[in-house]
Parts: C-alpha cells; structure tokens; sequence
C-alpha cells in the first residue's frame, strides 16, 4: 500500500503509517530498527532495494532521507517536505517512507526524522555514497547507534579509509570492512590448524581497492609480519599468500567466485567465495549493533602506511627485499622519504655517537692527564738524582 503526501510534516506522516497499517491488517509493530538511509535522487532507488532485501532478514523501518536543496536562491529559500509512505509489498517485511526535503529544510534533516524513529529501538544511519567526513558528529550521526559507511563508493577509497581511521568513534564501519568477513573467516579457519611460523604475507588485489587495503592492515595488525600489497586485475580481491618455513599457504580466487585453499602438506581443496551483493552485506551489518573493535584496531594499524605497499615494523627489510613491480592499490601520493621508525632509529644513533664520542674524548683527556703527571713525576725525580750526586761530589 502506498500513500504520497505533499507539503506534509512529521506528524501527517506518522498519521499515514497507522493508517497504512491498519488498511494492511498489521496495526501491531513488529520492528527491530529503524534504519536511515541519506542519499540523493539518483541513488536511492538501488540503496532503497538493498534495505528492503536486508529488511526481510531484520523487519524495520526505512526512512530514505532523499535532500533536494534546489539550485536557484529562490528554491534554496523554499522549505517542503513531500513523503512516500509505503506498507507490505515489496518493501519486506517493514515500513518505508520516502522522505523529500526541499531548500532550506535539506540542511535540518534530523528534526524531520526524529519524530519517525521507532520508540526504544536502535537506529542505524547509512550513507551509501558521500558520507560526511565525521559521521559520528553529523546530526544525523548524533541519533545512530551504528553508522555505515562505504570507501568503495569514493573518489580515492584508500584516502577515505585514513579519513576514517582518523575520525574513528564506536559504532563507526564501512562496507569495504563487510566485503572481507568470508576472507578473514577462511583464513582465520586454516591459521587454526598447526602451521609453522609466518614470516612474510602478500595481498593481491584491484588497484584502490579498499578491502585489499583493509585486510591488508589486518594481517599486520594481527600477525605483526611485513605484508606486501600487489596489484592484480581482480575482479575485487585476488589472493591472499602467507609464507612460512614450511612453504606458502595461499588462497586464490581468480574468478571472484570460487577459491582454492593450499596448505603445506594438504592437499588442495576448494572455498566458497563468492562476491557478495550490497543487502547482505546490510543485513550483516545489522546482525550486531555493538561497537566493532576488530574493525577500528586495523583500520587504525599503520593508517600512516597506507598506499605504501608494505605494511609491518619490518616494512623497510621487506621492502628491500621484495624487488618486482608490485605497488599499491592507492597509492597516488609519493612515499616520504623517511618514516617515523627511520627517524627514531637516526636520532638514536646519533645520540649514541654522541655519547661514545663523550666518553672518546672523556678517555683521551683523562689519559693525557695521567701521561702529564707521570711524566712531572719521572722529572723531579731524575732532578733530585742530579741534584743528590752534585752535592755529594761537591762534598768529596
């Protein structure tokens, strides 16, 4: 069922919603969440069908905030709010409502959502392109328990990933995080079984691939290895090899759908990794509204060294010793010339030149000393022997 509403309010809206409802033979609600989605015109409807698709999964309410700020003064001057209410159908199992904001109510979206929100249920803000640089201090953000966000859509996705390292707050995420939870669930599997020490890893992967960068940074973070990022020509991510004493563990996906696990020792065996569509990546992403603590350690890992390659506190040695023409998915900025570890290493060791120059110095001087005194003593006494036999043949 559906009900548009022009130059309408929030309370009209919540008005149509009972409403809805009870023509729907549904006057009870039965929903867990209120999910938020912020987009534009030409985005909303594949946002808006990937909610519905999660909503089966978690009944909810959408509300598809839909800012229309208008391009001449005099519609930027202009406050409206227009509303889609739709019921059942092809909506899941939940509510949505289109909300359209016209000229200067675009800039106050959260007094229009706030009377929507469920009573005492969690609200998850989504923003499924341009998200704001601090989501957590965006008055939307401000009524979110969780709010999700996608580097993948950016312009440079391995920059906004340091943005949002930078601006992490609990109950932040993104979804090139969700698009690697089957890669780090195989690979966390195969670690699980007896394995001789992890030297090195390598990650392969489009170019400003964000996911390749992300779990990249958790198997730094976690293994404490130098990890090299490789670009390939995908689809997404590639590979994932981890070189041990006793050979190579690697999982492969090539095709993007399914992956072969080699283990030193086993024989090969095939994974299911299938590239996922963006509703169940959602519909994961509402299975735990807690703060994601394993997300905010690697994307805060070495946030520094992203787009540079490698990753690791031995990030120079391997460096070195990795040759080829592998670089990185992001990496659009030259590398500095020195990093914060060389530095400390340079300033260390000029310190301890200086110290042993101190003490080099501090040697010599206290060695010339005892030479002086030595010598000053040797010279009064000969003196005294000269003078002793002078006045003894003077005496004769």
């Amino acid at each position: 069922m559906n009900i548009d509403l022009t130059d309408t309010t929030s309370s009209q809206i919540n008005s149509a919603l009972v409403q809805a409802r009870r023509a729907a033979g549904i006057p009870a609600v039965g929903m867990v969440l209120t999910l938020v989605i912020v987009t534009d015109e030409g985005n909303h409807y594949d946002a808006l069908k990937a909610a519905s698709e999660a909503s089966k999964e978690h009944p909810s309410r959408i509300l598809v905030v839909i800012k229309r700020p208008g391009r001449s003064p005099r519609d930027r001057r202009v406050a409206r709010l227009d509303a889609e209410v739709r019921i059942a159908g092809d909506v899941g199992t939940g509510e949505t409502v289109l909300l359209r904001l016209y000229g200067e109510l675009a800039g106050h979206a959260e007094s229009v959502v706030l009377p929507l929100l469920l009573p005492d249920a969690p609200v998850v803000v989504w923003w499924p392109e341009d998200a704001p640089e601090h989501p957590s201090e965006d008055l939307l953000g401000q009524l979110a328990t969780r709010r999700i966000t996608d580097a993948q859509a950016t312009e440079d996705p391995v920059d906004t990933l340091g943005l949002r390292a930078r601006t992490y707050t609990p109950g932040d995420t993104d979804l090139a995080w969700t698009r690697i939870t089957p890669w780090r669930s195989v690979l966390a599997a195969a670690l699980d079984q007896k394995h001789s020490a992890i030297t090195s890893a390598v990650v392969e992967g489009e170019a400003y691939n964000p996911s390749s960068e992300l779990l990249a940074l958790w198997l730094a973070e976690r293994l404490r290895v130098p990890v090299q990022r490789q670009v390939s020509d995908g689809p997404g991510l590639t590979a994932v090899r981890l070189e041990t004493a006793d050979g190579e563990i690697c999982l492969d996906r090539a095709n993007g759908s399914l992956a072969e696990l080699a283990m030193p020792g086993q024989p090969d065996r095939h994974v299911a990794l299938q590239r996922r569509e963006k509703s169940e990546l959602i519909a994961e992403e509402l299975r735990r509204l807690d703060p994601d603590e394993t997300y905010a350690s690697a994307v805060r890992y070495g946030v520094s060294r992203l787009g540079k390659g490698v990753l690791g506190a031995e990030r120079a040695t391997a460096r070195a010793g990795s040759g080829g023409d592998s670089r990185s998915g992001g990496a659009r900025k030259a590398a500095p010339s020195k990093a914060p570890a060389d530095k400390t290493a340079e300033k260390t060791a000029d310190k301890s030149t200086d110290k042993s120059a101190e003490k080099s110095d501090s040697g010599d001087n206290t060695g010339a000393k005892a030479a002086r005194k030595a010598a000053e003593k040797t010279g009064d006494k000969a003196a005294d022997k000269a003078g002793d036999r002078t006045a003894g043949k003077a005496a004769s």
